[in-house]
């Protein structure tokens, strides 16, 4: 009998997966594999979890919650340096890596997913002395998930994000940034920066054509200054992927990144709170085994 271990945040989302528990026992039951969960209240458990996966030799970690909560996950794994591979049941606000991959929040398909056994070994961000699966931004619009109240999150979902987003256009402003990428230098004023592994972002389901989660790059899209009529313009650029050749967008990709600004600013991992710039990102090729669908 196959063994998983689920790691859920009570609060993911709308929490409304804990009422779920009961019927995706039932499911992998139904595969004749035995679900052990585990429920997240503080950052500091994650790491016990994982301890608890390699002591009763799981065949997968399963992470169950948004892209915060795998950002959690990912994170104790690697730092354990587990090579037990990571299944992904998105149940969050925002569920950005796991559409990337194609996963819906169909509970009978992430099953069918994981207890289909089909892993495939994937790239990981690394940002300083951290880890990142789907994305590290900073500027405009990269705080708003951490000023956003989390009863609004739950209530409106990502519509939440999008009424927050708006509350901070009027105070937008551009920011002095020099970014280094594989020994190209870009040295300008801007909005917002983009490090992404996936091409999935904010609900923006197409912001990095040419990202793979296995070629050891990472993909950098750049925001450069402009005003708030043709900031909104372009919001509607990114959202049907015609943007890549846009006069105030600037992509490429890259193994190694350096950003640094004159001024403080804080950066965002995976919808958490991540470190100040400067900021040293590299693509980990090949860093970690994923659950995929067929």
């Amino acid at each position: 009998m196959r063994r998983f271990l689920l790691i859920y945040n009570p609060l993911s989302g709308n929490t409304a997966f804990k009422t779920e528990l009961d019927y995706v026992i039932q499911l992998f039951q139904r595969q004749h594999c035995l679900l052990i969960p585990a429920r997240t209240e503080k950052k500091e458990d994650t790491p016990s979890f994982i301890q608890w996966a390699e002591e009763l030799h799981a065949d997968g970690i399963i992470a169950a919650g948004g892209d915060g909560t795998i950002h959690e996950v990912v994170n104790a794994m690697l730092e354990a340096n587990t090579t037990i591979p990571l299944g992904l049941i998105p149940c969050g606000t925002s569920n950005d890596f796991a559409a990337f991959l194609k996963i819906d929040r169909s509970m009978e398909q992430c099953v069918g997913v994981i207890t289909g056994g089909r892993c495939r070994s994937i790239d990981v961000g690394m940002i300083n002395d951290k880890y990142f699966m789907n994305v590290a931004s900073a500027g405009l619009l990269a705080s708003v998930v951490h000023k956003t109240d989390t009863t609004l999150k739950n209530t409106l979902g990502k519509v939440a994000y999008y009424l927050k987003s708006l509350e901070a256009l009027p105070n937008f402003r551009s920011l002095p940034i020099e970014i280094h990428a594989d020994g190209l230098v870009i040295k300008d004023d801007i909005l917002l920066f983009l490090v992404m592994n996936s091409g999935v972002a904010g609900g923006f389901t197409n912001l990095a054509p040419a990202a793979r989660l296995d070629d050891g790059k990472l993909d950098l899209l750049i925001v450069n200054r402009c005003n708030v009529t043709e900031f909104m313009r372009l919001l509607i650029a990114l959202a049907t992927g015609n943007h890549t050749n846009h006069k105030n967008i600037t992509y490429l990709q890259a193994r190694d990144i350096t950003i640094t600004c004159d001024e403080p600013l804080e950066s965002d991992l995976d919808g958490e709170l991540g470190p100040p710039l400067p900021l040293r990102l590299s693509a980990l090729p090949n860093r970690l085994k994923v659950f995929m669908p067929q």
